[in-house]
């Protein structure tokens, strides 16, 4: 249940009115009502958003929250997604050369969808086949003997939705620049994106051919921003195209094989089978089709695949021709049909033995967002300390929007200052304006907070921010903002510790319980008991315990807590010598304040 008293449901970002009547175990045709009555018009099979069917759960006494993404798998995973994590512990010498995997960034009106149509052009006219190809979010070309795959993906706001899910299906990104209009504040957040994801950047200087292209100033534009011109003795390929005239696609190609030959990109085909999936929708006449792009093994039709709360066995596979196919190996993109429900983009997927396995791998994966749910909380600039230890990498991650330019650079100098110790602060970036959704899904991939200075956050993205996780700090005083930080990064070298004891408890009588152990039957005598709070058992002054809670119930219901006067049953983490008489007390360990 929720503060407020309403029952809490789960709802992806993404789902049919169907589901959503089954979710709140009601009719569909009461669901399209509230939707009418809401100024929605949609049938009992059509997808709905997140924000329409919270409007309508909110009418029908739910609260709606959005479904946390990643798989338990990636937890640990930190910066590395899981799939990366999975080739890693391949044989190497099982390890094959696979395509690499590239998508396409840069500002909007810069080309991007144009150099895409310019590539599969060159690529359609070169082989025998011909005829335009189907469109799956992503297809692949072969350019002098080599295979490239494209995702087709709309901008980077899905690239990096992607890879909060831990996808990070990319190995290469190129970041299409205007020749004619340069660098753009979504050319800015490309970058900031692409770097985020640790990924080569490769820079496709469009436009070239027009009479105001001034390639030279795009190029200095791009140095102040990190991503230097290989003729500059930097590391960054910037190739010139025109992706109106079919100029420089060659180029362009060959400098994407380049990079390639340069970084890592195996995959063992005989191993573990796991990828991405890039789109899927509900087809009227074929049912759930789902594009998948395999990282790993080999896929084939007639395999049980479990993509995230769904499962199904493939009935069907065709590549981005259209054509049937019958395995799939890796960087390999396919849409495939058999899936029991449509999974949501960027999840993960992997391949099951039987489908008993199949539902018990959905079960787990629905317990484990339930969980993510309940307890996921912003991360806040004060605690984030605890992260950074249970890692080996010790770095401060922010995102910094200022209200202007002359704002905006003192902040970075002194926020780049504080980075000089031993624990790094990176600026993954930092812009004019206020805080929109990108900034958000941005540290929500990168684990990392968002500092706004005399900046306002948008309602959406406050929103977003809320269902992600994401910390967002406003200052109006540039002292204050980096005192914060400086004491964020002491906090995080040397945290200290209070104890601190919140209630004792008297054991009146023990409970052996048959497969449990014994149980402790107590009055509060002061103080509360809290379940994931620490306990000590003394028996006079002898300290026999010192442990977690495994159970705490009130009249056979389990509760969180237990206050002074009341009675309870405990139960203590692997440990049975409870006597009339002991003592129990309670105690939290309380972070110390920075001075």
């Amino acid at each position: 249940m929720s503060d407020n008293g309403q029952k809490q449901i789960e709802i992806p970002a993404g789902i049919t009115v169907r589901d959503l009547a089954e979710r709140m175990e009601t009719s569909p045709i009461d669901v399209i009502k509230k939707l009418m009555s809401n100024g929605v018009m949609a049938n009992i099979n059509q997808q709905i958003d997140f924000d329409s069917a919270a409007i309508v759960a909110a009418d029908m006494g739910f609260e709606a929250v959005l479904e946390s993404q990643q798989a338990v798998e990636e937890e640990s995973a930190g910066d590395v997604p899981f799939w990366r994590q999975i080739i890693a512990d391949e044989d190497e010498s099982l390890l094959k050369d696979r395509p690499p995997v590239v998508t396409i960034l840069g500002h909007v009106d810069h080309g991007k969808t144009t150099l895409l149509d310019a590539i599969r052009h060159t690529d359609v006219q070169a082989g025998e086949a011909g005829g335009i190809t189907q469109h799956i979010g992503a297809y692949q070309i072969v350019h002098q003997g080599k295979t490239i795959t494209f995702l087709d993906t709309p901008g980077h706001a899905a690239f990096t939705a992607m890879r909060a899910r831990g996808a990070q299906g990319a190995d290469i990104v190129v970041l299409v620049v205007a020749a004619d209009d340069g660098v753009m504040p979504q050319t800015k957040e490309a970058i900031a994106h692409a770097k985020a994801a640790r990924v080569p950047i490769i820079v496709a200087l469009n436009k070239i051919d027009k009479a105001n292209a001034n390639p030279e100033l795009v190029k200095k534009q791009l140095a102040e921003n990190d991503l230097i011109p290989d003729e500059w003795e930097g590391d960054t390929i910037v190739v010139p195209v025109s992706a109106k005239n079919n100029q420089g696609i060659d180029d362009l190609l060959e400098a994407i094989l380049l990079v390639a030959d340069n970084i890592d990109i195996f995959a063992n085909p005989d191993g573990r089978v796991l990828g991405t999936v890039i789109e899927a929708e509900l087809d009227k006449a074929r049912g759930v089709v789902a594009t998948l792009l395999v990282q790993n093994g080999t896929l084939k039709t007639s395999d049980i695949v479990v993509a995230g709360a769904t499962y199904g066995r493939l009935k069907a596979m065709f590549d981005h021709h259209g054509k049937p196919v019958k395995e799939a190996g890796p960087s390999m993109p396919v849409a495939v049909m058999g899936l029991h429900d449509v999974p949501a983009a960027g999840e993960l997927f992997q391949v099951a033995k039987a489908e008993k396995v199949a539902r018990h791998m959905v079960k787990e994966y629905l317990e484990s967002r339930k969980q993510k749910a309940q307890t996921k909380k912003a991360v806040s600039l004060e605690d984030l300390f605890a992260s950074y230890q249970a890692g080996e990498t010790k770095e401060l991650r922010l995102i910094i929007k200022a209200d202007v330019q002359g704002s905006l650079e003192p902040i970075i100098g002194e926020v780049e200052k504080l980075g000089s110790g031993e624990i790094g602060v990176h600026i993954l970036y930092a812009e004019t304006g206020n805080i929109g959704e990108n900034d958000i899904m941005l540290a929500s991939a990168s684990t990392a907070i968002v500092i706004g200075f005399n900046v306002q956050a948008d309602v959406s993205a406050r929103r977003l921010a809320e269902r992600e996780g994401v910390s967002i700090r406003l200052y109006d005083i540039i002292y204050r903002l980096a005192e914060d930080i400086e004491k964020a990064l002491k906090g995080m070298l040397e945290p200290t510790f209070a104890e601190k004891v919140i209630g004792t408890a008297e054991v009146l009588v023990v409970f052996p319980i048959s497969k449990v152990g014994k149980i402790a039957g107590c009055r509060v005598r002061e103080g509360v008991l809290r379940r994931n709070a620490k306990v000590r058992l003394y028996r006079g002054d002898d300290m026999l315990f010192e442990g977690e809670v495994s159970s705490l119930k009130h009249e056979k219901e389990n509760v969180r807590e237990i206050r002074e006067g009341f009675e309870c049953g405990i139960g203590l983490k692997n440990f049975h010598d409870i006597e009339v008489g002991d003592t129990i007390q309670c105690f939290v360990l309380e972070k110390e304040t920075v001075e």
